[in-house]
């Protein structure tokens, strides 16, 4: 199988593309195919001619969508567009990655994971974008996968944020006497070796429609940095605040676990423990033995 990653320099991308090892791999950055230019996809997914098209490409810079609202939809609205017609004219598959920030925007507060069948309800920039990629792709692709995911961690980290939330911690703890991390916005933290994995394992298939992947369990992010910083054996103090006490341009979800449902209907979901994931991570950049 031929399989096309965009994105492939990135968090995810650089996984995959060590999870796709053994498949003809076609990886290209932003420097090989400009993924809002439709002439641009068309031309490089024409030449390679994929059998499995797996686009990364996104603008996830969450607060700074809500002032830069066009580029926002060019990239992840537009882009899943223009992938999505390409795909569709080669007749190959096409994965595309999402989030769990198409949620969080319902009148009653959620207490109860979202299964792939729950209707989205974005509450920031950034997450409609995402959702009108995904309807692009949904009426655009007949043989495609849209994988939610949620705080994603990766050797690599997210070059369009310079970094991950476990390095960005890491990097404090050394730096300050103490940490302010906010404590009322639920998700599910995930390694995106372990996202890679079960992708790689999906596009074997033909199990098309929405899936969400995420580590099992679910915490705050003042709980995964406490779980962070335990591991590494460092003691600096962290004080739990509220997302009131920690202004950002975009307004996140106070819950956004994913239930990955799909996964366990087909007998799939064999996610580990956001916990021992972390812990492969940690292992994987030294930072415990």
């Amino acid at each position: 199988m031929k399989v096309l990653v965009t994105g492939a320099n990135g968090q995810l991308g650089t996984d995959l593309c060590q999870s796709l090892q053994h498949f003809q791999l076609i990886p290209l950055t932003h420097s090989d195919i400009e993924i809002t230019n439709m002439n641009s996809v068309k031309q490089v997914f024409g030449k390679y001619k994929p059998d499995t098209i797996i686009n990364t490409a996104a603008y996830v810079r969450v607060d700074d969508c809500e002032t830069e609202q066009d580029k926002a939809f060019q990239v992840n609205a537009l882009g899943a567009r223009n992938a999505a017609v390409a795909a569709q004219e080669l007749g190959a598959k096409l994965i595309h990655i999402s989030t769990d920030y198409v949620f969080g925007g319902e009148a009653e507060p959620r207490t109860i994971p979202y299964t792939e069948f729950d209707t989205p309800v974005p509450i920031s920039i950034y997450g409609k974008s995402k959702l009108a990629g995904e309807d692009f792709v949904r009426h655009l692709c007949q043989k495609h996968f849209i994988i939610r995911s949620s705080g994603l961690f990766g050797a690599a980290g997210a070059s369009g944020k310079g970094g991950n939330f476990v390095e960005t911690i890491l990097k404090l703890a050394q730096e300050r006497h103490q940490l302010k991390v906010v404590n009322n916005q639920i998700f599910s933290p995930t390694y995106s070796k372990d996202l890679a994995t079960k992708i790689t394992q999906l596009i074997t298939t033909e199990y098309y429609g929405i899936f969400h992947i995420t580590n099992r369990g679910s915490c705050s992010w003042y709980e995964f940095a406490k779980e962070i910083l335990k591991q590494a054996g460092l003691k600096t103090p962290i004080i739990p605040i509220t997302s009131d006490q920690y202004l950002q341009k975009a307004k996140r979800p106070s819950f956004s676990v994913l239930d990955n449902y799909h996964l366990r209907l087909l007998g799939l979901d064999d996610m580990r423990p956001w916990q021992e994931a972390l812990k492969d991570y940690m292992i994987s950049k030294g930072y415990i033995k």
